[in-house]
């Protein structure tokens, strides 16, 4: 049998029609007004961080300059009293832009990242001993955001066994000189299985998680829009309060279940994203041959390289082309 509540939710929606008793109706037009306070629709990016402090730990989604919480990101650069933040993202995107512009400010204190990128601020911070940086292979950093929304505490992997990442001692924090190693990483512990050794690794959850979305409800159901997705979905339910904004906000009940990246029950906080730029990182645009013979040898290297691969290429092939690819 359906309860009150339920049957309030459904007529609204247009999926029920009841027979009532006059009894009932003073019941659900209660439920009614209970459920119109469910809205998880903030104001601004600013009224949407609040209860982020200092120290807090950001689950931040994007990759590079793609799928990140623009707007979000900019409102705590604005806010000089949240300091010493830890930040985990795949990368931190551009020197001036995304969240650069919180190493700019000097409001990070640890990036849990896959790789520097093309940001020379977050490397020169790094080298400077200013900054602390966990690197991790972007796979595993992936799945330990997976399984810290899932509430998994570790998992096995096969991926950095050999390496300092089971061994320990990668760099985490140099001084400032940048020729001792203050802290560094510590080694994983290991197991065999099926004669193969596989290295663990921890689950990560984070105080909030800042996300992206293409579209969002005021329920906090998500759509995320072709390579937008990246990390703003494992990210979205690893937060303790995940707080999204989305490029368009849509009545309940217009995103089709199916086509739903992330229910609501993971989502806090929801605004309408004001501005967005969405740059390109590092555009790059087909030249001609006497362009290509007055760039660098080493870029001429580089190109030579990619146009042999190239031959190798078919029609319908996936092709994974790293971050140093021309």
């Amino acid at each position: 049998m359906l309860t009150v509540k339920r049957q309030a939710a459904l007529v609204s929606a247009g999926r029920m029609h009841l027979h009532l008793r006059p009894g009932l109706l003073s019941g659900l037009a209660a439920a009614s007004a209970i459920r119109a306070y469910h809205s998880k629709l903030y104001g601004s990016a600013d009224e949407a961080i609040e209860g982020i402090k200092s120290g807090s730990k950001l689950l931040i989604g994007g990759f590079g300059l793609c799928g990140i919480p623009e707007n979000l990101l900019k409102a705590i650069a604005r806010r000089k009293d949240i300091e010493q933040v830890t930040a985990v993202s795949n990368n931190a995107g551009t020197s001036d832009y995304g969240l650069g512009t919180l190493l700019q400010s000097r409001q990070i204190k640890r990036m849990v990242s896959s790789y520097v990128g093309e940001n020379q601020e977050f490397a020169r911070q790094y080298l400077g001993g200013e900054l602390e940086v966990e690197l991790i292979p972007q796979g595993t950093l992936a799945e330990r955001v997976r399984c810290g929304g899932a509430g998994i505490p570790a998992f096995y992997t096969l991926t950095g066994v050999g390496t300092q990442v089971e061994t320990g001692g990668i760099p985490i924090k140099y001084s400032s000189d940048g020729k001792d190693v203050l802290i560094s990483s510590e080694p994983r512990e290991t197991k065999v299985f099926g004669g193969r050794k596989y290295l663990m690794e921890e689950g990560i959850t984070g105080d909030f998680a800042l996300i992206k979305a293409w579209k969002a409800d005021e329920l906090g159901n998500l759509v995320f829009k072709y390579a937008g997705n990246n990390f703003n979905a494992p990210m979205a339910t690893a937060g303790k309060i995940t707080i999204v904004e989305a490029e368009e906000i849509v009545p309940v009940g217009e995103l089709g279940p199916d086509s739903i990246h992330i229910p609501g029950i993971h989502v806090h906080r929801v605004i309408k994203g004001e501005v967005y730029e969405k740059r390109i990182e590092k555009l790059t645009l087909r030249r001609s041959s006497s362009d290509e013979n007055s760039l660098p040898a080493s870029m001429q290297q580089r190109i030579h390289i990619i146009k042999r691969a190239a031959r190798e290429f078919k029609d319908g092939m996936y092709v994974n082309l790293g971050i140093g690819m021309p």
